[in-house]
């Protein structure tokens, strides 16, 4: 099955439109990167925030995915990592404060998906293909309808202009181009839909 997504904004909102945000407690957005080559950090976005429309509690009817991300809640557990990670030499937060992806289009059946879109960090827009695997869908003690999902995927930081690096004295390399990407979302239907 295929479904292509519209660009937010230019969607077809209908009567039975149903809206998705995330469950911040039940929801986190990771990264994970080669250190000198030999041990991997993992980092997170402690801000964030996904609009997802669908038709129906079949999600490869949705209509828009907009996901955002602050550059100033990037979290390594060292802050003077983090704050040269929000600096001109990768994310210039100061400009381009926000991380940007825009789903274009759903490809899969069951469990597992293929997701396209644009992701767009410092001002630079990549076309993307991310990991989709569909935990289910279950209502919660408190009646919420919830959806899981684990999303994965790879992209260049260099394509993004994320390009400071620095060698060992040996040199290695201290940073990776490759940057992992691991999300876990538990997304909310909203009320009312």
């Amino acid at each position: 099955m295929e479904t292509t997504i519209s660009t937010p904004g230019l969607g077809k909102a209908t009567a039975q439109t149903i809206k998705w945000k995330p469950d911040p407690v039940h929801s986190e957005v990771l990264f994970k990167v080669k250190h000198l080559m030999i041990t991997t950090v993992t980092g997170s976005f402690k801000k964030f925030d996904l609009d997802v429309e669908t038709e129906s509690d079949d999600f490869s009817t949705a209509s828009k995915i907009l996901f955002t991300a602050d550059v100033n809640s990037i979290s390594t557990n060292n802050e003077q990592r983090d704050t040269h990670l929000k600096s001109a030499d990768f994310f210039n937060a100061a400009e381009h404060g926000e991380l940007r992806f825009v789903g274009k289009k759903y490809e899969g059946t069951g469990d597992e998906a293929k997701l396209q879109g644009d992701l767009t960090i410092r001002n630079v827009t990549k076309p993307i293909t991310l990991d989709v695997e569909f935990g289910g869908i279950v209502v919660d003690p408190y009646g919420q309808t919830k959806a899981g999902f684990t999303v994965t995927g790879k992209i260049s930081r260099k394509e993004f202009g994320l390009t400071w690096n620095a060698m060992t004295e040996a040199g290695q390399v201290v940073v990776s181009d490759n940057i992992k990407i691991h999300v876990e979302v538990q997304l909310v239907k909203q009320a009312g839909e």
